[in-house]
């Protein structure tokens, strides 16, 4: 099984990390603090070594507005 993490940057800074399809979320300023926080989540999460994922996804999502303008 794979964990797959959304990530975004944080409004304040640092990033925000949610699980797809379970209740884990964790946040973090750096990227290396945040796999290290997602890893102690899932581990938590997971109790049952035998349930855990064997695999992590981080996918990280950039949203950008750019303006065209009119012509």
């Amino acid at each position: 099984m794979e964990l797959i993490f959304e990530v975004r940057e944080a409004e304040e800074g640092g990033y925000v990390a949610r699980a797809l399809g379970h209740s884990i979320f964790t946040e973090a300023e750096t990227w290396e603090e945040l796999r290290g926080n997602i890893l102690e989540a899932a581990s938590l999460h997971f109790e049952d070594a035998t349930e855990r994922p064997k695999f992590v996804q981080l996918h990280f999502v950039k949203d950008e507005l750019i303006v065209l303008e009119a012509a």
